[in-house]
């Protein structure tokens, strides 16, 4: 299996990218863990990991420069606690596609102060009830959350939903952490699972790939095959649960809100 060794990095592309900032590239070597980026001399503004092994996000020596990583399509399902302690100017992660499953696998990135831009698109916890609000509510700095910028009334709604004992004991109970872990493998209970696509299903897909324009579409809707997504049905359940969760934020107002029993507009009813 191949490791992350001072050669790999020393040969691996080192560019400046269109941010104007110096990229180090080690997409696809397939490695199972990080580690030795001592050797990067502290160099690099951003460094890819997109299409690698990586089960666990950690192993960083001090960095005071890097500002970005890049997860795509690796497996992490864990975060070390303290990952600010040597990533102290850290601001963008993207964890796209990859296996982060419980609310409360989110915890350690709350303690990351400098974390403005965030993607967990593609990970199972996207599905979770709050998700958005939940993130919101432990990365209150947070600025892009999945590649949408997060609305002020979202920062309300998720300090609303939060707030008190009743917030305090909703967070608590959301925030739960997987309990397991076997590698090359999902993480998560059998309760966790989800069913396959239903014969429905399957035929939405196939109709979308053969409507689909380009390669890499047909690449993208391949990929929601595998992970039992359906084009527009998992959007859907987004965004109903959005809608949802504003709902219920906005009759909890309401109810905050209300006069006591016995009050019309201000004057008591005897």
């Amino acid at each position: 299996m191949p490791k992350l060794t001072a050669d790999l990095i020393e040969q691996s592309s080192q560019y400046t990218n269109a941010l104007r900032e110096r990229e180090l590239d080690l997409r696809g070597y397939k490695i199972p863990l990080i580690e030795n980026l001592g050797a990067t001399l502290d160099q690099f503004d951003t460094i890819d990991f997109s299409d690698n092994d990586l089960r666990k996000l950690e192993g960083f020596p001090l960095l005071r420069r890097l500002k970005c990583l890049l997860l795509n399509n690796n497996r992490i399902c864990r975060i070390t606690e303290g990952l600010e302690q040597n990533l102290p100017r850290l601001d963008s992660i993207i964890l796209t596609n990859n296996l982060m499953q419980e609310l409360g696998d989110l915890d350690p990135m709350a303690s990351i102060k400098t974390l403005t831009s965030l993607s967990l698109l593609r990970n199972p916890v996207t599905s979770r009830k709050h998700y958005r609000l939940y993130t919101i509510h432990k990365i209150p700095q947070i600025r892009v959350l999945d590649f949408r910028k997060v609305r002020q009334r979202e920062r309300e709604a998720a300090a609303h939903l939060f707030k008190g004992k009743k917030g305090q004991q909703l967070s608590k109970d959301l925030g739960r952490k997987s309990k397991t872990f076997v590698p090359g493998a999902p993480v998560g209970g059998e309760g966790d699972a989800k069913p396959g696509p239903s014969p429905q299903d399957y035929a939405a897909i196939k109709a979308a790939i053969v409507n689909a324009k380009s390669l890499e579409e047909v690449e993208r809707l391949n990929q929601m095959l595998k992970t039992g997504q359906v084009p527009g049905k998992d959007a859907h359940n987004r965004n109903q649960t959005e809608i949802e969760e504003e709902e219920e934020v906005e009759e909890e107002q309401d109810m905050d809100q209300a006069p006591p029993p016995g009050v019309v507009n201000g004057a008591v009813m005897v």
